[in-house]
This record gives C-alpha cells, structure tokens and sequence, in this order.
C-alpha cells in the first residue's frame, strides 16, 4: 500500500455500519424533504378550493400514514429529527 493510500484510509472511515447509518441519513433526508414539498403543495391545493371533501380527507390519510412510516423507518435506523438535518458545509444545513 503507498503512503498515499494509507493517509486516505485513515480520513475516511472505512466501517461498513457507519456507511450504512450515512446511507440510511441521507435517503431519510431525501425522503423527508419531499414529503416536506408535498405536504407544503397539498396545502396549496387545500387553500386554493380545488380539491373535493374526498380528495382533502384522501390527501390528509395519506400524508399522515407517509409521516407515520417516516417515523418508523427513524426508529429502525437510530434516527433522530436532528439526525436528518444535514450539514452542506458552508451551504449550511440542508432543512
């Protein structure tokens, strides 16, 4: 192995379980900020009178069964609220 190689592995973290709690972050993060942009739109909708008393109680059904999932896959993966707001650097955090 080169020097070069050896001072890489040593920056980054080569745990297959630390890749995999990134990983699952990351999808969460991804999967919570479009539930966030459709939740905002059906509000929208909601507000704007175009959507039917069926179409409204649909919607509300299915956006709280999609944050009770949300929930869950949190649980299961050792996530917290906090835990999905990613830092861009100097972009700043991503929610």
């Amino acid at each position: 192995m080169s020097a070069n190689r050896g001072i890489a592995a040593e920056r980054i973290n080569l745990n297959p379980e630390d890749a995999e709690q990134g990983l699952a972050q990351l999808v969460l993060t991804i999967l919570e900020l479009l539930r966030q942009l459709v939740e905002r739109q059906a509000i929208k909708r909601v507000e704007g009178g175009t959507l039917t008393e069926e179409q409204i109680e649909n919607l509300g059904t299915a956006l709280l069964n999609l944050e009770e999932k949300m929930e869950e896959l949190k649980i299961i993966f050792g996530l917290e609220g906090k835990d999905l707001n990613i830092d861009l650097g100097p972009l700043g955090n991503l929610m």
